[in-house]
């Protein structure tokens, strides 16, 4: 599924082609890509008709177009899903699932999901962050709206509820080290919550530990304030090298707008490598089953600790 380095990608893709134009027409071909919206495909088709985009945003691994009624058009990639833009005359892909014009005539935005679990729908812009303040941690703060010193950022009413990423402004630093340590879990469980944190998901999770020196199943109640710091350092170093790469594709499921694929699996020191050696220390990394997925750890570099959560 992606993860925030490829939303994040998307979303600047959308930023550059589509930020400023007004829609024609939209097409729904597969009903199931707008289940959440209760207008139905028909509904959801004629209230995104006249709408003009003024920002694309993200929260996590959500992004949204925000359009000029105080609405949004909130997307979810789920597994599989492609946000595409393109010369409108192009043939259309079988997976095409919503496909919109625009008024200028130049390139459309398709809806691409080969396993339709991606969505998208209009919703109101509800709750909203904290006043706007510059990252306390140095990382970077993506370009989501053009807002300063004292502003606040509106979010789409279902996500109101979904924790700041790490590279947020409005991420606190003190907060989540707080709630972490209050949690009886294992680390990655509580890096895998939403409520807790946004956009980190099995894959930037794993690379964070390895670069940490945590094991998966380190209890959250044992970690100290040092070790909090360091895993959140990891968590943005990697999502910062993972963003600038582009993402990690192992597939063509995941591309940005313009189809083309990221490249930070060339970087990937643990996810995916069992058997090879760490290049730290060269113990072969290990793969353990986790929640129905896989857990990369190097045995040496991150010892499995005596009390773990499974």
């Amino acid at each position: 599924m992606p993860e925030l380095p490829e939303v994040e990608t998307v979303r600047a893709g959308l930023e550059r082609h589509v930020v400023g134009r007004t829609v024609a027409d939209v097409q729904v071909l597969h009903p199931r890509v707008v289940r959440r919206d209760l207008a139905g495909p028909a509904g959801f088709a004629a209230a995104m008709a006249g709408r003009t985009v003024k920002r694309a945003e993200r929260r996590g691994k959500y992004l949204w177009l925000a359009l000029d009624d105080d609405e949004a058009l909130l997307a979810h990639l789920g597994m599989s899903g492609q946000l595409l833009v393109g010369d409108p005359d192009r043939p259309l892909s079988p997976h095409v699932r919503a496909r919109f014009t625009f008024t200028d005539g130049g390139s459309d935005l398709r809806f691409t999901d080969q396993r339709t679990f991606g969505h998208l729908m209009l919703c109101p812009l509800g709750g909203s962050d904290p006043p706007q303040t510059p990252p306390a941690h140095g990382g970077i703060r993506p370009p989501i709206s053009p807002l300063g010193p004292g502003e606040t950022r509106e979010l789409p009413a279902p996500i109101a509820h979904i924790a700041p990423d790490p590279m947020e402004a409005a991420f606190d630093d003190g907060d989540f080290a707080a709630r972490l340590t209050r949690r009886h879990t294992g680390v990655k469980r509580a890096l895998l919550d939403q409520s807790l944190i946004s956009g980190v998901g099995n894959i930037y999770a794993d690379e964070a530990l390895w670069r940490a020196r945590l094991h998966w199943a380190r209890p959250t109640e044992t970690l100290k304030r040092g070790e909090v710091a360091r895993l959140l350092g990891a968590v943005r170093e990697v999502l910062s090298e993972a963003l600038r790469a582009g993402g990690t594709s192992f597939d063509t499921l995941y591309v940005n707008v313009n189809g083309e694929s990221g490249y930070f699996d060339r970087s990937l020191q643990a996810y995916g490598r069992e058997g090879e050696p760490c290049s730290r220390c060269g113990t072969p990394i290990r793969r353990d089953a986790f929640m129905n997925r896989s857990s990369y750890s190097c045995p040496h570099c991150q010892p499995r600790p005596r009390r773990a959560h499974p």
